[in-house]
Order: structure tokens, then C-alpha cells, then sequence
């Protein structure tokens, strides 16, 4: 097959003079290569597109592909991630992992944690601060409480203390975080227990749970929270370990593939679950284009520890990709 390929390449970001926190989602030349070359392996040919206003360019020049494996982010808007997906559509160009739709519901962490809640999927409660005119003292949730902005990945804004116990505090860090990241906060009970983070190939029926990996956090590492600057310097901080036999991480595994369902992700994605003061797992957020360095980021993280190597990771969500695109033609 001819796959086109778009991505946000950050070291680009960085040469237009963007921040490192503002280009931290953005992926590494190693993690476009590291995919490159496994769809060649698969015998595919890979046309490098980049990222949104080159597929524009291309797409007005008349270029046109069999599948488009899609990795860009986006850089600006409520519904960035799903820019890429929704002009490929527009085009009738089949594309990988989640449609607009998808993508922009995942995005926005409140509106996505409101369509579980409605499928009886446990997660913790929360309300969306939209404004400083926000009235923090009518909050009736429980505190601690913990805040963090609705559309953010990579634990952009999610920092120490995000965690508060009163509405001074909440007001103070909400203040922050609509300040620095100009888009609404969320802000949802703590959960104080173990946190999970689960991988899922496939789609709809034929999707599956491949691992639970617990995400544990060292002695040198910020408390508490898997936080941007824990990620940033996870080999330091956190170490991975694989838990599919206990309950809780059992619990994760129903919870993760039920959610990644009923918000109809597709090929691949990773979910974050984390456990409450009695034990019981908890709906966090979904990342429906999970990261895909080869090294560092957590799904190929998983994959490794299951013996699963890289191209036969990227080999499963072609494949979801293909079998989808195959059905429609």
C-alpha cells in the first residue's frame, strides 16, 4: 500500500521558536523514523506528509494515498487532534487510530469523562472550571481535590499542586493553569491509589486489552502524581511493572477496553486508570494516538515488557487500519 504519514515533528517546533513545554507532545525525529521504518518492514511504501499545513499543500497538488498513518497533535484549538483526521475525511482519504469525532471528544477531558460516566463506567467526580467567575466555594466534590487542564497530554499542567484541600488553594491553582494554558481546568476528587495505564489494539469488537502496566513513582520523584516533569525524566523517577494478575489491575484491564469501545477508538490507544482511597479503579482519560517513540513512550514501553516488539505494534494497528479500510471499499 502507498501510506502517507503526518506527524508534528518537535525539533521543527523548537527552529520556529516554540517552547519545549508547547512542542512537548510533539514526537522526535527517532519516533517518525522508528515508525518509518517498520511499515517498510511490512512491505509498505511510506510517503512522508509532515504535519497539517504541508497536507494541505499536498492535498490541493492532487496527492493522494491508500491509508494515512496519522500521528500529528495539532498545535492550536479545542479540536487540534482531530484537524488531520477530519480533512483526510473530507477527502475520503482512510486514515489510522480514531475519526474527528473521537479525537475531539478524547481531547477534552471533561466531556469525555461526562460520556463514561453516562455508560456507568466508574471515574472520579469532577467539574470543568471555564472561568475566573467560577464559583469555588459551591464546589461539592470532596477534597483533596486535583486540577489540571482539560486538554492537555504528556502531563502538560499536571504538577504537585494541582493537589488542593481548600477553595482558597483550588482558586489559586485554577487561576494558574487558566492563565498559562488559556483553555478550561479540570477539576476531579483525588484518587489516592495505584495508577495503571493499559494498552488496547483493534477496534470495536475485535479490540483487545494487550497489557496493565503500573506506573510506580521512586523516591526521588515529585509525590504523588504522574506528573510533566516525572514523565520528562521517567528513568530517574518511575519504573513500569506489569500487574495483569491481580484484581485491581484486572478491574483496570474491563475498564479500559469498555471505555475504549464506547468512545470508538480505533487500531490503538492507551488508557489511564487510577484507584480511589478503597481500592477500586477509576476512569482517568484515554489517548486514543498513544505516543510511539520506540524507546520512551509508555504503549511501546508495555509492549516491551510483554515481549511484543515494535514492528509487530505497529504491524497490529495497520493491520485494524487495513481490515477497516478493506470492509468499506
Amino acid at each position: 500500500m502507498n501510506i502517507g504519514f503526518t506527524y508534528d515533528l518537535k525539533d521543527q517546533y523548537l527552529a520556529e521558536g516554540y517552547s519545549k513545554v508547547q512542542a512537548a507532545e510533539f514526537d522526535s525525529i527517532e519516533t517518525i523514523e522508528g515508525v518509518e521504518r517498520a511499515i517498510q518492514r511490512l512491505g509498505h511504501r511510506v510517503d512522508r506528509i509532515g504535519k497539517l499545513d504541508s497536507l494541505v499543500r499536498r492535498l490541493a497538488r492532487g496527492d493522494r494515498w491508500d491509508l494515512v498513518f496519522n500521528i500529528a497533535e495539532g498545535l492550536r484549538g479545542a479540536t487540534r487532534e482531530s484537524q488531520v483526521p477530519a480533512l483526510l475525511e473530507a477527502y475520503d482519504i482512510p486514515v489510522t487510530f480514531g475519526d474527528s469525532l473521537c479525537l475531539a471528544l478524547c481531547l477534552h477531558k471533561g466531556h469525555c469523562k461526562r460520556v463514561v460516566k453516562s455508560h456507568r463506567i466508574p471515574t472520579s467526580r469532577f467539574v470543568v472550571v471555564d472561568n475566573k467567575d467560577f464559583d469555588f466555594n459551591a464546589v461539592t466534590l470532596t477534597y483533596p481535590l486535583f486540577a489540571k487542564p482539560v486538554g492537555e497530554g504528556t502531563g502538560k499542567g499536571v504538577m504537585p499542586r494541582g493537589k488542593v484541600d481548600n477553595p482558597d488553594k483550588l482558586r489559586e491553582v485554577c487561576f494558574e493553569l487558566l492563565d498559562r494554558f488559556n483553555q478550561p481546568v479540570l477539576v476531579e476528587e483525588f484518587l489516592p491509589g495505584r495508577e495503571f495505564t493499559v494498552g488496547v489494539v483493534g477496534t470495536g469488537s475485535e479490540a483487545r486489552v494487550l497489557g496493565v502496566m503500573e506506573v510506580v513513582l521512586l523516591v526521588n520523584a515529585e509525590p504523588e502524581v504522574y506528573t510533566f516533569d516525572n514523565k520528562d525524566k521517567y528513568e530517574d523517577r518511575v519504573t513500569y511493572r506489569l500487574v495483569n494478575n491481580d484484581g485491581q489491575a484486572r478491574m483496570a484491564a474491563e475498564i479500559a477496553l469498555e471505555s475504549y469501545r464506547v468512545l470508538n477508538c480505533r487500531d490503538a490507544g492507551r488508557v489511564d486508570i487510577r484507584s480511589d482511597q478503597y481500592g477500586m479503579p477509576q476512569f482517568m482519560e484515554i489517548n486514543p494516538l498513544a505516543g510511539l517513540n520506540p524507546l520512551h513512550s509508555d504503549l511501546p514501553i508495555l509492549c516491551r515488557l510483554l515481549g511484543v516488539s515494535y514492528e509487530q505494534l505497529i504491524s497490529d494497528i495497520l493491520a485494524s487500519a487495513i481490515k477497516r479500510v478493506r470492509h468499506v471499499s
